[in-house]
């Protein structure tokens, strides 16, 4: 007689897959106080997402001293590159103008995110970019966040150029001197470490060199910092040790991007004679600027022009290096001119995922009118004007 015995079927435990979490933090300026709350807020966001069991611990990116109103931020490029390899499940961040201040930006980064299945959750705002009125709220008060910036930028100008027509220097430290209000007075011991610098050069040695020596004898910048031939060209061509205040030299034209320009007539200059105490007479300050152009005319280096009018233009919005031009399939009919990701070309697919772009579509573009062109993660071209505007183009059909 034949028996029947039953199996039960096994039930397989279900394996609760973690959410990878990570957190982004940035303050715009490296002052003390400011580092502390970065400090105080990588301390906050590493306990709390450890403390949930249900998540795991990716990091903490974090960027000092750096605007919200680009995405050019070390840590927040980062962040945005373990995004894209899979790495993150969950971003979380203090507000909306610590993720970015740029309107557009902003949702061209969470619209990429959200492809990828990544959720950013706004603290302050309580918004989740996943969530079904998302993106709505984040648009109305990203442009908040970007009014507010402006505002604020403009303020600034007005009272930085309201101390300059005042004759008033804005801040700033200068090897020689101290501060004491808004007034430069002379510090003895640095004032000698200006005159030698200025001694030595006239004497033929070079930035280099000189540098190298102060290094070596331990001297440090106002700083604190080792010196270089910048920073020794810096004091050599500072007229602010002949007494003389030469006011507003730069200006910052657009307070999204923060690029500095070049004064070149576009805004008044002031100059403030006898200001301050000198540490060089004039006579000396002026043979070395004779000297200084002297020596840059006898080793500068004859550059020859760029062949390519692309050449410089293209960032890779992934890695954030510059595109090369490449030709494929030389000799065959198949031959194509394309541009290619630095560390693509050099390192493979692994360190950078990103796209090439037909040379033909980039010339298709009115070059002498654009700063920048960023190729972004999902196949699409972000053009830079000069005139600050920014325009999106679809290549994904063109690679």
């Amino acid at each position: 007689m034949f028996t029947i015995k039953k199996i039960e079927r096994k039930i397989p435990e279900k394996t609760i897959q973690k959410k990878r979490v990570a957190a982004y933090a940035r303050v715009s300026s490296g002052k003390e106080e400011m580092l502390h709350s970065l400090s105080a807020q990588i301390s906050y966001y590493s306990s709390f997402i450890q403390s949930h069991s249900n998540w795991e611990y990716v990091g903490v990116y974090a960027d000092e001293g750096i605007t919200g109103t680009n995405s050019n931020r070390p840590e927040f490029q980062r962040l945005l590159t373990d995004a894209r390899k899979g790495k993150i499940d969950l971003i979380i961040t203090k507000s909306v103008s610590r993720f970015m201040r740029n309107t557009v930006e902003l949702l061209e980064i969470v619209r990429e995110l959200k492809s990828l299945n990544v959720d950013v959750y706004f603290e302050k705002e309580n918004i989740h970019t996943m969530s079904g009125d998302g993106e709505l709220m984040l648009t109305i008060l990203a442009s908040f966040a970007q009014e507010e910036s402006r505002s604020v930028s403009e303020n600034c100008k007005w009272r930085i150029r309201k101390n300059f027509s005042e004759g008033k220097l804005n801040g700033g430290q200068i090897l020689g001197y101290d501060l004491i209000g808004d007034k430069l007075e002379i510090n003895q011991n640095e004032a000698k470490i200006v005159q030698r610098i200025f001694q030595d050069f006239l004497a033929g040695m070079g930035k280099e060199k000189i540098a190298q020596r102060l290094n070596e004898e331990g001297i440090k910048t106002k700083r604190g910092n080792k010196w270089s031939p910048n920073s020794i060209a810096g004091i050599l061509r500072n007229e602010k040790y002949t007494g003389q205040l030469k006011l507003q030299k730069t200006y910052v034209s657009d307070n999204l991007t923060k690029k500095k320009k070049k004064n070149r007539g576009q805004l008044p200059t002031y100059i403030v004679s006898e200001n301050h105490p000198k540490i060089i007479d004039k006579e000396t300050f002026d043979k070395v600027q004779k000297e200084l152009e002297k020596r840059a005319k006898r080793y500068q280096p004859k550059q020859k022009p760029s062949k390519y009018p692309l050449t410089g233009l293209i960032q890779c919005g992934l890695c954030g290096k510059n595109y090369r031009r490449k030709i494929n399939n030389i000799g065959t009919k198949y031959q194509r001119v394309i541009w290619i990701c630095s560390t693509y070309n050099s390192k493979g697919k692994k360190e950078c995922p990103a796209k090439q772009v037909p040379e033909d579509i980039l010339l298709e573009e009115n070059l002498k009118d654009i700063e920048k062109i960023i190729v972004k993660g999902d196949n699409t071209l972000l053009f830079i004007y000069k005139n600050g505007e920014r325009r999106l183009k679809d290549v994904s059909k063109s690679s």
